[in-house]
């Protein structure tokens, strides 16, 4: 079974993120952002959509696995403890589990890789839903790291 991959794009094209994905090998690109819009040319759920698709690499978004406001607002704020905790309680719900049903079966199907804005995993809650998928699946888990702009 391949690794579960992860992807932050902050600070980074749609370029260099299609390429490291390519790289990877990934087949699935599933986007765990709540709100799939970016200021960000090309990382917009539509746009995001079709660079991928040109590249040969699916995509899927679910919603429901995206940080509630309040996460998002406690990493603005410096503090990813308080994101985490909010964020596992969020996932407690129905629409959340279900949608992390699907990304597990999803992650047993092919090469996947679990795309936010954050760079560094540790300070995103895509961390945690690859945690998450990997307690499943048994999966490895990668975390891609596309050099940033200078």
């Amino acid at each position: 079974m391949p690794a579960l991959l992860t992807i932050g794009y902050e600070g980074c094209t749609i370029d260099r993120v299609v390429a490291a994905l390519k790289q990877a090998g990934a087949g699935l690109l599933i986007d765990v952002r709540a709100v799939p819009q970016s200021r960000k040319p090309g990382f917009s759920k539509r746009q995001l959509a079709a660079a991928l698709d040109e590249a040969g690499i699916a995509y899927v978004h679910l919603q429901a696995l995206g940080t509630p406001k309040p996460g998002r607002d406690a990493v603005r704020s410096g503090h990813p403890d308080r994101m985490e905790a909010i964020y596992r309680d969020h996932m407690q719900a129905d629409r959340p589990q279900a949608e992390l049903a699907q990304a597990t079966m999803l992650a047993r199907e092919r090469a996947a890789c679990l795309l936010c804005f954050e760079h560094d995993p540790t300070t995103c809650h895509r961390r945690l839903v690859a945690e998450m998928i990997a307690a499943e699946t048994g999966q490895p888990v990668v975390h891609l790291r596309v050099p940033l702009q200078a």
